[in-house]
């Protein structure tokens, strides 16, 4: 009668094993659904496409202009319309079939290159052109990256939401690295055209790889009378009613306002600092690049852990600490180890803080949701203008050292003054049961 009771402690090997494994088992457990590997295919093809499109352009504009000013319009048509279209392609997401809209979106960039390629083998491509596709990809942008996110909260579930966004960003932070450099190289072996055609390709494999992910629609239909506007107005309301959800969308707006422009005033900082130039800048980059690759591996080592606050928290500040150290570093190559550790940092806390934020959020408003966070990242560009300016007048290292300063006092101020941050961990816990729940019934 007493073997039962003594059984399980016999093997205590065993059991040590089965707890050391699992959370190995946890961190692939994604990939064992079948439209999560469709959708992580997607994205890497898109995202190698996009970054790597990002320096064709920037390329082809210099070459066609000559002119330092057509870089600065390059970047401004795009940003200006991710601002303005990301909240309204929340609401859309949130009232139409979510596929469709990526599908929708994604040919809108393929047919985009195709024009550019046409212009560009007839002989009639200019400048011009390359500002009007550079808007009409800006807003499309806004549509397919928050249908995306809502989707991939769908097919994932609750559990495994953590893991899945940690690989989308190892997808764009490798993407950072591989898709200049791959366009790099093409661009010098077989000119722009190449390059164009290669981008076809990757953004048409992009478009294939969604009709392997079901249909997704809002879980709530909502009332089909009501207007856009009124849509829009309903996402700011939610978040207005739900601080947790307010909290986490401010504190992730912190870093990307305030420190992360560094990244647009390296070329500054590379020949105040080094004297390297742009053969530093591509090391820079890479490095950089490398960094977010190791911070998105890290959270998919860790799983997913229900203690976020902490860890959000402290690899932010960390981020900043790392980042000033990398400012105040004479040594060029020395520098690097700070600045990899600090995109490491800062890509954990970004992972950490988007998945809290797309397991507080109801499935209704999940677009919405998605939009406000993308709506930080077209807000970085902002950021860029008291850092620029700061940087004309002390410099680049010394603009970014006190960026790196305030970050770290905000961050505090942030843990200290709001009740609502600190029990985070429990806000998120007590949603993703209720909505796994919801799920299983």
């Amino acid at each position: 009668m007493t073997t039962p009771t003594q059984k399980p402690q016999d093997h205590p090997d065993q059991q040590t094993t089965l707890e050391t494994t699992e959370p190995r088992e946890s961190a692939f457990a994604v990939f064992s659904i079948a439209q999560f590997r469709w959708l992580f295919l997607g994205n890497a093809t898109f995202f190698l496409a996009m970054n790597g499109q990002m320096l064709t352009r920037t390329l082809l504009a210099w070459d066609l202009t000559g002119s330092a000013t057509s870089l600065a319009y390059i970047n401004l048509v795009v940003a200006i319309p991710m601002i303005f279209a990301s909240i309204v392609g929340g609401a859309i997401t949130d009232r139409v079939e979510r596929r469709q809209l990526v599908l929708i979106g994604q040919s809108l960039i393929v047919a985009n290159e195709i024009f550019i390629l046409t212009l560009m083998l007839t002989g009639y491509l200019e400048f011009w052109h390359l500002l009007c596709t550079a808007f009409v990809a800006g807003c499309a942008f806004p549509f397919i990256m928050p249908a995306r996110m809502a989707i991939t909260a769908t097919v994932v579930g609750p559990d495994k939401l953590q893991s899945a966004m940690a690989y989308a960003g190892s997808v764009m932070n490798l993407s950072r690295v591989f898709g200049p450099a791959l366009m790099g190289i093409i661009v010098a072996q077989f000119d722009y055209k190449g390059a164009y055609m290669l981008s076809i390709v990757l953004y048409s494999s992009a478009v294939l790889c969604m009709f392997g992910v079901g249909r997704s629609r809002s879980g709530s239909k909502g009332d089909v009378k009501k207007g856009l506007f009124d849509d829009i107005g309903q996402g700011f309301s939610y978040i207005r009613n739900n601080r947790p959800v307010l909290l986490c969308l401010l504190f992730g707006l912190v870093p990307m306002f305030l420190a992360m422009p560094f990244q647009s005033i390296l070329v500054m900082l590379a020949e105040q600092a080094w004297g390297v130039g742009e053969s530093g800048m591509g090391t820079l980059m890479a490095v950089g690049g490398v960094g977010g690759l190791l911070g998105s591996v890290w959270i998919i080592k860790r799983g997913d852990s229900p203690r976020r606050v902490k860890l959000m928290l402290w690899s932010t500040v960390a981020f900043g600490v790392f980042l000033a150290i990398f400012v105040e570093t004479s040594n060029f190559y020395v520098a690097l180890v700070p600045l990899l550790l600090a995109n490491m940092c800062m890509s954990a806390s970004q992972t950490v803080n988007n998945a809290a934020i797309q397991l507080l959020v109801d499935d209704s408003v999940r677009g919405r949701m998605s939009s406000f966070m993308m709506l930080s990242y077209a807000l970085t560009p902002i950021g860029v203008f008291p850092m620029a300016m700061a940087a004309d007048r002390i410099g680049a290292a010394n603009s970014i050292l006190g960026a790196c300063v305030l970050l770290v006092i905000v961050v505090g101020l942030f843990f200290g003054l709001s009740k609502t941050l600190r029990g985070l961990d429990a806000s998120v816990t007590a949603k993703a049961a209720a909505t796994a729940a919801a799920r299983a019934a």
